[in-house]
């Protein structure tokens, strides 16, 4: 008698969305989002792209929030593994790219503890849309021959960087989830002899249709960034202003009211 085999679950897609609207997702991620029996999603990833989930998918928010409501990484981590080993498809889709800032490692080790195969599918992240959206590259010949990409803060509270190097004159850094760590990093840059000029320009909602641009100077920067009150997520960039000339808020669409 032939021998049979329960049919292994397929790989779980790990998938960058991208950091705004559908158009900057890859050929990769839209075809997985379309195939998945499972959406398990952030709280970055748009409506539109979770429009794009196939008639009679499950789609789970199970998102994070800064300083907010958030779902255990215990707790994602055991939707993930527990969908696919039913034998679903399952994609778990981040807002970006699931490699940076994204708590990747951890679905990795529980997926491997499960004995569930997976794949990364990358994604392009704020850092790339928020320059793009101010008119600048992210390095540049005779500026900057590197970009750091940072956190504003991590488990233990506000992120400690190497304010030194970052103090320097064209440094350039672009600061994930660091609104609420403004004065904070403010304060170690200009201790450490950052000029108080240094452009700082904040890009909210990188890529969606209510984009936001916030151009200031390391001095200014707290206390223009609580009189702009910018919804959404924001990337910071430390040493970079916009190219053209822009008011001191401005979306790519229409004047903030």
């Amino acid at each position: 008698m032939p021998t049979h085999h329960a049919p292994q679950p397929a790989p779980v897609a790990l998938v960058g969305a991208g950091p705004g609207g559908a158009d900057h997702l890859t050929l990769g991620a839209l075809r997985r989002i379309e195939a998945a029996d499972v959406i398990i999603h952030d709280r970055l990833v748009s409506a539109d792209i979770l429009g794009l989930a196939r008639a009679g998918a499950h789609v789970i928010a199970a998102g994070k929030e800064g300083f907010g409501p958030t779902t255990p990484q215990e707790a994602i981590n055991a939707l993930v593994t527990g969908h696919a080993l039913t034998g679903a498809r399952v994609v778990r889709l981040k807002g970006g790219d699931p490699g940076l800032f994204g708590r990747l490692d951890e679905e990795i080790a529980a997926l491997e503890a499960a004995g569930l195969d997976y794949e990364i599918v990358p994604g392009i992240t704020a850092a790339s849309a928020a320059a793009a959206a101010i008119g600048q590259s992210l390095t540049r010949r005779g500026r900057n021959s590197g970009v750091r990409l940072l956190t504003g803060h991590d488990m233990a509270g506000f992120a400690d960087h190497d304010w030194r190097a970052l103090a320097r004159n064209g440094e350039v850094a672009a600061l994930y989830m660091a609104r609420r760590a403004a004065r904070f990093v403010q304060g170690r840059l200009m201790m450490h002899g950052a000029a108080p000029d240094t452009p700082v320009t904040l890009v909210a909602n990188a890529g969606r249709a209510d984009e936001q641009i916030l151009a200031t100077t390391l001095a200014d920067w707290p206390a223009d960034l609580s009189a702009a009150a910018l919804i959404g997520p924001a990337l910071t960039f430390v040493g970079l202003a916009p190219r053209a000339a822009a008011p001191l808020v401005s979306t790519t669409t229409q004047e903030l009211a």
